[in-house]
This record gives structure tokens, C-alpha cells and sequence, in this order.
């Protein structure tokens, strides 16, 4: 039960992040989508938020454990597979949008908030911003990261990097920042201060948590996961997305 359970809530992750794929593409905004059929009691508004994936001791786990269940009974679980490909594939395709803005990864500086695979915690296993800095580094990227809890776990585990414990800090002189945790911290920052410290303009919302208006009023470019057209939420829209947090 606990691993049918865990695989369904991970499916509507998956599920959510591959309309944010074609949100992307039509110029639609993925927040609209999921705060919408999230209102849908059915549905429920939990779990639909777009990102670049989940990770964790559970999910990822229990999903493969499924999936192995499945196949030693015979059985071929494309559902499954598809929802761990379709994680590892949010991971890959925040790193070449990066990539694809900076024209380039090689030589950037990319400034890294969040390191945990989820907010509340220290725990980097199998954490999805982990990911992410692993493959900015293998581009050839310089990262300097900060995360409220989990620098003594990433000091071991990503020693190439430079940790902070200032979001600006590790905002400071970056081409990028790169949002991997939803720690509510950073949509306290005052970004006319990290516009100032920042080489470049650009904030890649890898969790869809800051308002874009707020962003571009300091200067800076934003860019979310499935938000081509990101606007400022009306009251109707903001009220629903706040039920799924």
C-alpha cells in the first residue's frame, strides 16, 4: 500500500510537470493549469506544483520498488518507468535552459539557492538540486550555494562547490541564480539587493515560488518551469494556489 501510495502521489508530480512541458511550448502558464484542477475535488490541489522533480528516501524508492514488483510478476510498467524518466528528464531540461539563456555553461557562475530535495529538511538524498548542480558543474559551470539546513551535508557530499550561508552571498557575481528548494525564505529576499550583487539578470525559478512581477520590478529577467506566459495572478487564481500549499 505504502508503495502504491507514494507512486501515485509522484505521478501527479510527473503528471504536473509534463504539462508544464507543453505550457512551455503553447506560451500557457503551468501555476493557471494546476490551480485550476487542483480546485477540482477529485483532484485536489496537493502535489501539482511544477518544478524540476522529487527526490527524497520514499519517492524515488518506492517507485522503482513498484516498478521491480511489477516486473518480477511479468508484468511491463510503463507508467511507472515513465514517471521516473519524466523526473529525471525536469533536472535535465532546467540545465539546458540554462545553458540555452547563458548561451553557454562553461566559465558561468551560477548561484544555487536550495540543496535539500525538499524545504523543513537537511536530507540531500536523492535530492533533485543536487542533480542540478552536478550537471551544471559537468558543463563546466563555477556554483556557489547556500540552503538554510543542509551545507554541513552538502560539504561532504558536493565538495566541488562553494557554500554560503547568505543567499546573496552566493548570489554574489553569478551570471544566474538557480531557485532548487522551495525554502520560503527566498521569496522574502529583497531582489533589488540581489539584482545589485549579480553579474548577470537572470533567476531560474526551478520551483515556480517567486512572483515574476516582483522579480522583473528589480531589474531582473525571470523565468519559471512551464510559465511562457507568466503574469501576475489574479485573486481568483492566487487564492487557489495557495490551498495547494
Amino acid at each position: 500500500i505504502k508503495y502504491a501510495a507514494n507512486a501515485f502521489l509522484a505521478t501527479k508530480i510527473s503528471f504536473i510537470n509534463d504539462i508544464a512541458r507543453l505550457c512551455e511550448r503553447l506560451g500557457a502558464d503551468v501555476t493557471v493549469v494546476a490551480a485550476g484542477i487542483g480546485a477540482d475535488d477529485r483532484i485536489g490541489p496537493r502535489f501539482l506544483q511544477a518544478g524540476i522533480g522529487f527526490g527524497g528516501s520514499c519517492f524515488p524508492k518506492d517507485v522503482g520498488a513498484l516498478s521491480r514488483m511489477a516486473e518480477g510478476a511479468g508484468l511491463h510498467p510503463g507508467l511507472l518507468r515513465s514517471v521516473m524518466e519524466i523526473n529525471r528528464e525536469a533536472q535535465r531540461r532546467f540545465v539546458a535552459r540554462a545553458d540555452e539563456l547563458l548561451g553557454g555553461l562553461d566559465g558561468r557562475e551560477i548561484g544555487v539557492w536550495g540543496l535539500a530535495f525538499k524545504e523543513g529538511t537537511d536530507d540531500l538524498r536523492d535530492s533533485p538540486a543536487v542533480a542540478v548542480v552536478e550537471m551544471l558543474i559537468e558543463r563546466g559551470a563555477t556554483v556557489r550555494a547556500h540552503d538554510p539546513a543542509a551545507l554541513a551535508n552538502a560539504a561532504t557530499r558536493l565538495p566541488g562547490i562553494l557554500l554560503c550561508d547568505d543567499p546573496y552571498v552566493a548570489a554574489a557575481g553569478a551570471d544566474a541564480v538557480a531557485i532548487c528548494t522551495p525554502w520560503p525564505e527566498y521569496s522574502a529576499v529583497d531582489f533589488g539587493q540581489v539584482r545589485q550583487v549579480m553579474h548577470g539578470d537572470l533567476i531560474l525559478d526551478g520551483r515556480n515560488m517567486l512572483d515574476p512581477a516582483v522579480v522583473a520590478a528589480a531589474g531582473l529577467r525571470y523565468v519559471g518551469i512551464g510559465r511562457g506566459g507568466a503574469k501576475p495572478l489574479d485573486p481568483v487564481v492566487s487564492a487557489l494556489t495557495n490551498r495547494a500549499t
